[in-house]
């Protein structure tokens, strides 16, 4: 039958390259050098510098003992009357926040009252960044102040996080506080941000790490101390357990009295509401046209109902818990209703919106699920989690956009572009958009995978920004909303709520998050032919090892090797191979094994070529003085797994390949004919080497009929739909061909089992004569005991006579037994024939050892493991 065979030989000719390679991104920006040198400055004068605020005028700094954290600087004053047996107020000021925000409302407190106000721990001119910056700790260490100030009894007020402070204290010294008065305050978790611990805590450690981030890079010549208390402010919240104060607000005995802003953006008047509905005694005053910022907007009359309060209960006259109304203390212990919780208003739902809008730039559709949740928590209204969305996702488009017209090409070899697109994809990218134009971003947006790309490389091409900006809107506009709105009412059928995160149902909770994930980037397949097929060939290779990640299938092997190495006392199998560096562990080079195999009919014509401006002309010269013809292949020669080989069929493969080359490569003479892999083991003092496996290497290849595309075809195919998007790399540009009939289509032109090749087990095809021919070719190579040869022959008949073999190349300790990957075989065989292959290597790398071969270090390794992988991804 006929069949698609690669172009006819033809004697290549390409030109010199006339341009320098261009120079790195980050190298064409001075003003980042600048910048770190100007942040290197500030730090020095940070450094340097004294690392504490002076205290205010009439302030004093005293060091007092906390429990559990030594002893620890706290600032204070004390106002009003001097008087011992005053009435005594403590204020607690919020976060951020410091002792002198109470200035105003001091000087308007009646001369008969005592005031201790204090700076909190990191705030104001107390210690800047002590061991423990919680609600409780601060409460510890105002504790020692009271003891230190001789300061027996007070009443408590806390505005904001100071609430909090001021129920620890409670908690810590029940006796010390006559009253409680809750200002803006801080309490039950609910109403804090998204109501669950775990992912307050989440968004409380992203803010720290956002202050930790300026504080380091951003200069500041120690500025505002360091910007220490923008790092207070992080870790004040991402320090307290806001879980405890429920608790303790149920537990409340003492006389406590709430005053809230309705408008308080930061706290919701619901908050206070729950506050007195489980505190049977709380007196709630609600200021209708009040924020949450009272000490500066509502001064007077906060100095009023504070003298007020305190002399209340003063006089015994402040409510117990023991003395409230029987229905109050019913009510209290109704549980809570989470869908009392109001929306999102002000300055909180500013934030969220602004986070959502930002996590579009990490994950458009995590991100639309997330606004998704908080709508069905009641957290936010639809339509706002929609527009946040929205505008991330619009703003998020453009960027891409604009990087690739402004950039150029050039930045996908730079980070962090080089990490999320590959120069395959903008090519995909730029036919798709050749072909159908700007009405492809409107396709991109419901199909996962593809948008990265396409927009990109609409930049790049400089396309007109109007018609996609106009695009990008209409296709956010409509998938955005869509996409919330069913993620909301998906999560309120099942009964999905954030608050599952902190208890039991965690796991219903991570299960609708992960099955919301896995329906979104699938579920819009499931209406065409080929997404099904797409679907169908990714359900198989999950249920089929043959085509596992390296990473799920190895990670027993590395057990399995790293259990052998203690065994050994060392990586000893690097000593197996001592003619190669670590025994070709791993980036081991392949044109030095090729010279220690030395010249002859079983060895290719090669040249090794250094990306340094010349390797055109060398290479000319190589195809010349060798008289070859195209094909050709090239390859790194430091390379794994089939990265990076090409073969190359026209003079204009040929230039392009030459031209881009950056890592040292081998430009070798193509041997036709069927490749085969040969296991090869010689231990060291045997009278004679084994063949231990066979792997027959068949290139897969679908069948055109004349009406089928070629990936119509490739999806047909039972094994090929499993590696479609791998078939779909490599041949690029073909896949809406129409093959005509009985035209074979080869898919892949590499033996690599990664990039497609099937592999099957050949151990029929040892014989003594194929034994003998290989024993000749390693007895070439001194210092050889353990690998994979791969070679070509014109047939199996050959390989089983030895005869006519090409040597592709020659593998060490780390090559496999590749006859394993035969889907006859079962995971536990596959698994069985990896032990034994290392134990192999470790037995024949002691030997080595004990004979003077080196043995590399862990470290040794682990150096090479990162050169290699640094130098791939570079």
């Amino acid at each position: 039958m006929p069949t698609h065979e690669p172009s006819p030989a033809t004697p290549p000719t390409v030109s010199s390259p006339t341009q320098a390679p261009p120079k790195k991104f980050w190298a064409r920006l001075p003003l980042w050098r600048i910048y770190l040198g100007i942040l290197l400055v500030s730090h020095l004068v940070w450094v340097l510098g004294e690392d504490r605020v002076p205290a205010p005028e009439g302030w004093q700094q005293s060091e007092v003992l906390a429990l559990g954290e030594g002893r620890q600087t706290l600032a204070w004053t004390m106002s009003g009357s001097q008087e011992s047996n005053a009435p005594t107020l403590l204020l607690l000021h919020g976060s951020p926040g410091r002792g002198t925000n109470f200035a105003q409302l001091t000087a308007a407190l009646p001369k008969h009252l005592r005031v201790l106000t204090v700076d909190l721990p990191g705030f104001g001119a107390s210690k800047p960044l002590g061991p423990d910056l919680s609600a409780k700790g601060a409460a510890s260490q105002i504790t020692g102040l009271l003891d230190s100030l001789e300061v027996e009894k007070v009443h408590a007020v806390g505005w904001s996080m100071g609430g909090a402070v001021a129920l620890e204290l409670i908690d810590l010294h029940p006796a010390r506080v006559q009253s409680l008065y809750m200002l803006a305050s801080l309490g039950v978790i609910e109403f804090e941000l998204l109501g669950s611990h775990a992912l307050n805590h989440g968004l409380h450690l992203l803010l720290l790490n956002a202050c930790q981030g300026a504080r380091w890079a951003l200069p500041h010549f120690g500025g505002w101390n360091g910007m220490a208390p923008l790092v207070a402010f992080g870790r004040n919240f991402a320090e307290t357990d806001q879980r405890r104060l429920r608790d303790i607000l149920v537990r409340l005995e003492l006389p406590v009295r709430i005053v809230h802003g309705r408008n308080d953006p930061l706290i919701p008047v619901a908050a206070a509401q729950e506050h007195q509905r489980i505190v049977p005694q709380a007196e709630l005053k609600i200021l209708e046209d009040q924020s949450h910022f009272l000490p500066f907007t509502w001064t007077e009359e906060l100095a009023q109902d504070l003298d007020a309060w305190v002399t209340q209960v003063d006089q015994g006259l402040g409510v117990m818990r023991e003395e409230a109304k029987t229905e109050r203390i019913e009510q209290a212990q109704i549980p809570f209703d989470p869908g009392d919780i109001p929306p999102l208003r002000g300055p909180a739902l500013l934030l969220f919106g602004t986070l959502l809008a930002l996590a579009t730039l990490a994950s458009e559709d995590l991100a639309c699920i997330a606004a998704g949740f908080l709508v069905a928590d009641g957290r936010m209204e639809w339509l706002a989690a929609s527009l946040a969305c929205f505008i991330g996702i619009y703003i998020g488009d453009m960027l891409l956009f604009m990087s690739g017209r402004l950039l150029g090409r050039s930045a996908i070899r730079v980070a962090p572009f080089k990490w999320l697109i590959t120069e395959d994809a903008m090519t995909r990218a730029s036919h798709w958009l050749d072909k159908r134009g700007a009405k492809v971003i409107l396709t991109s947006r419901f199909l996962p995978g593809l948008r990265l790309p396409i927009y990109f490389t609409a930049g790049v091409l400089r396309t007109s920004t109007k018609e996609f900006a106009f695009w990008f809107a209409v296709a956010g506009v409509l998938w955005t909303p869509i996409l919330v709105g069913a993620t909301a009412l998906v999560a309120q059928y099942f009964g999905v709520r954030l608050d599952q995160v902190d208890g039991t149902d965690v796991v219903l909770f991570a299960a609708y998050a992960l099955a919301s994930v896995f329906v979104l980037h699938n579920i819009l397949r499931l209406f065409t032919w080929r997404g099904r097929r797409i679907l169908l060939g990714r359900w198989r290779r999950w249920t089929r090892h043959e085509f596992w990640h390296p990473f799920v299938y190895y990670a027993p092997v590395i057990v399995d090797v790293l259990l052998m190495t203690i065994r050994h006392r060392g990586l000893v199998m690097t000593a197996a191979n001592p003619a190669m560096p670590m025994g070709g562990l791993i980036g081991e080079s392949k044109s030095a094994i090729l010279e220690g195999l030395g010249s002859g009919t079983e060895i290719p014509h090669w040249v090794f070529l250094e990306p340094n401006g010349d390797q055109v002309p060398k290479a000319l010269a190589f195809v010349a003085a060798e008289n070859l013809t195209l094909p050709l292949v090239l390859k790194p020669d430091a390379g794994q797994r089939g990265s990076g080989v090409q073969v190359l069929h026209t003079e204009a493969e040929l230039q392009t390949a030459l031209d881009t080359m950056d890592v040292p490569s081998i430009l070798m003479e193509y041997a036709p004919g069927q490749e085969f892999g040969v296991f090869w083991v010689h231990p060291p003092g045997a009278s004679e080497g084994k063949i231990v496996g066979v792997t027959i290497k068949e290139m897969p290849r679908v069948t055109g009929d004349g009406e089928r595309t070629l990936e119509q075809l490739i999806l047909t195919d039972p094994r090929a739909v499993a590696l479609h998007r791998i078939y779909a790399e490599e041949n690029f540009g073909r896949m809406d061909e129409v093959p005509a009939a009985e035209i074979h289509i080869p898919l892949v032109e590499v033996g690599t089992h990664s990039r497609g090749a099937i592999f099957l087990d050949g151990q029929h095809l040892i014989t003594s004569e194929l034994q003998a021919a290989v024993a000749q070719l390693a007895g070439r190579y001194p210092g050889f005991h353990l690998g994979r040869f791969d070679f070509k022959a014109p047939s199996q008949e050959h390989l089983m006579r030895g005869k006519d073999l090409r040597v592709i190349e020659l593998n060490g300790v780390t090559s496999e037994q590749t006859e394993m990957w035969d889907p006859k075989h079962s995971l536990w065989t596959t698994y069985r024939m990896q032990h034994a292959q290392w134990a192999r290597a470790f037995q024949i790398g002691d030997q080595c050892a004990k004979q003077g071969a080196k043995v590399s270090s862990v470290g040794q390794v682990l150096a090479e493991v990162w050169r290699f992988r640094r130098s791939r991804r570079n």
